[in-house]
């Protein structure tokens, strides 16, 4: 029998190809609306800076996917239960790894025994930060695990996009030549999505009986 999951909604995901701002973004948010959000790390993250090893080879792409996948979910079921009554604000989600994955989407997730449809219905939005590559600028950012070109980025990007978008409620956040603005909008647009979380949520608890 397969268990529930726990607190299945209500969850942001922000997400977009490599040096699009969203870590940025999730991290000056969490700073400023930290009573109703909890930030769910980035898994890749975690796992390559920690020692796993980040290789090109196609076996080895297919297990590090895997293994981020599984530690996603992982991690957004871990915040779940530490956090019941706050709202999720992950970065990247478990539809990323299609993107990353060397063959057809589809092949990723018969790999990890699931589908787009049911994966996307983790999520209540999806915040998109394209790719400073978009506009041919620098996608270092300071994070030493990143090793993709350019042109690798913008590829990701589209990747990404594709898969992503078939949320419906999806929003995108364009390259701007202007990183603060391209950070403003995206942080404008998560409030109005958090807000309407917020008051969803309280919509939904059950009134108690008077006596």
């Amino acid at each position: 029998m397969k268990l529930p999951e726990p607190n299945s909604r209500c969850r942001i995901v922000l997400t977009g190809g490599p040096g699009g701002g969203k870590t940025t973004a999730a991290d000056l948010f969490r700073r400023e609306i930290g009573e109703h959000v909890v930030l769910v790390p980035e898994a890749a993250t975690l796992l390559f800076s920690g020692g796993f090893p980040r290789a090109r080879e196609t076996l080895a792409i297919h297990a590090a996917q895997r293994a981020i996948y599984h530690v996603q979910r992982n991690l957004e079921d871990v915040k779940s239960a530490q956090f019941p009554g706050r709202i999720l604000l992950c970065d990247r989600g478990t539809v990323d790894g299609a993107a990353y994955w060397p063959d057809e989407p589809h092949h990723f997730f018969d790999a990890v025994g699931s589908s787009l449809e049911h994966e996307l219905a983790r999520y209540d939005a999806v915040i998109f930060f394209e790719t400073a590559a978009a506009g041919d600028l620098s996608i270092e950012g300071g994070n030493p695990i990143r090793n993709e070109s350019t042109q690798e980025a913008l590829a990701l990007d589209r990747r990404l996009r594709a898969l992503w978008s078939k949320h419906p409620r999806f929003v995108l956040v364009p390259h701007n030549a202007s990183f603060f603005k391209k950070i403003s909008f995206g942080l404008a647009v998560l409030d109005g999505i958090v807000s309407e979380l917020k008051c969803g949520r309280r919509a939904s608890r059950p009134k108690r009986k008077s006596r």
